[in-house]
């Protein structure tokens, strides 16, 4: 599907970017790949590991312009958003600016596409999105709810939308992990909130993985929940610093002891596969045949997926295997 198409992804020189675009290029060979972003110097840098490929192209700009949106968006075949203000004490203390980048820009985004009639269009989302307790996991729960309803804001044209979320993403910047390896190279304790915490843990390889199965498959209106497995905090923190002391220093604003990618209202609408949960929309008004069901299994009305009761661990060696 993605063979000799064209592809745009919106914040394409973040860490999903740099695996996205590599992969996509081996796995595919598109006949172009859009990297849509407003760092200039990071750019410049990932510019340099293309040179001489004719298939990357790369386009300042941000998905709070419209108008620039609009003119990257030409000729364009399908869109991976990856665009976001994430890092959560950054949104706590920025709440204008992290609506406007991941409330404001997703609408941007969705009516650029259907205007320049994008096929298929996949925003990354987070676990912090479901039951959010914090303005990332809010904004990013309002973005999942404009993209879906974007099946319906597109009438009759045929542009499809729809959301993949996964937990905290290993290696990425901005993550626990980088944080912690900071703090062990100064020979710190690592700050550990709660000894009891868990997080979701994926690769930025699967996390990819994940949204080539969402384009090739989606009908739209679908969210894609990668299986994925769970860790505790401090064992994250001996992954990384195997001999560094701990200092407890209590839950930050805005976070959670445990992380959720499918709440009990979800239940109801949710299917199971080998490798991932679907979760349908609970309104569906746009036309056209029903979500394909395929080999999923409906789950229990009791079912949630969280990151204390996952039945899938990462030990210590696991984690040390990806760093």
């Amino acid at each position: 599907m993605l063979t000799h198409s064209s592809i745009l992804i919106t914040g394409g020189t973040g860490s999903f970017g740099n695996h996205f675009v590599p992969m996509t290029l081996a796995r595919f060979n598109p006949k172009r790949l859009v990297v849509y972003s407003r760092d200039e110097m990071k750019q410049w840098e990932m510019a340099k590991l293309f040179e001489g490929d004719n298939r990357v192209r790369f386009f300042i700009g941000d998905i709070r312009d419209k108008d620039r949106l609009s003119r990257a968006l030409d000729s364009i075949d399908y869109v991976v958003h990856a665009a976001a203000t994430k890092i959560v004490p950054t949104a706590e203390y920025n709440p204008f600016e992290c609506i406007k980048t991941n409330v404001n820009g997703a609408m941007n985004l969705i009516d650029a596409c259907i205007d320049k009639k994008v096929k298929k269009v996949v925003a990354l989302s987070t676990d912090k999105a479901c039951n959010p307790v914090n303005l990332y996991g809010a904004s990013k729960l309002a973005s999942d709810k404009l993209f879906i309803s974007g099946n319906t804001y597109a009438a009759q044209k045929n542009t499809r939308f729809s959301v993949v979320r996964y937990g905290n993403v290993i290696g990425s910047r901005g993550s626990i992990i980088p944080f912690f390896k900071q703090i062990a190279e100064q020979g710190k304790p690592l700050p550990i909130t709660d000894t009891r915490m868990t997080r979701f843990m994926i690769s930025l390889e699967q996390g990819v993985h994940l949204v080539w199965q969402a384009l090739g498959s989606m009908d739209g209106g679908e969210i894609y929940v990668k299986k994925i497995p769970s860790m505790n905090i401090t064992d994250i923190a001996r992954a990384i610093a195997p001999d560094s002391e701990f200092e407890i220093i209590g839950i930050r604003p805005g976070e959670k002891l445990h992380e959720q990618m499918i709440g009990l209202e979800d239940a109801y609408y949710t299917y199971e596969y080998k490798d991932y949960y679907k979760i349908l929309p609970s309104i569906r008004f746009w036309g056209g045949e029903k979500i394909k069901i395929g080999e999923g299994v409906k789950v229990p009305e009791n079912f949630t997926y969280c990151s204390d009761t996952n039945p899938d661990w990462m030990s210590i060696e696991q984690l040390q295997a990806y760093l």
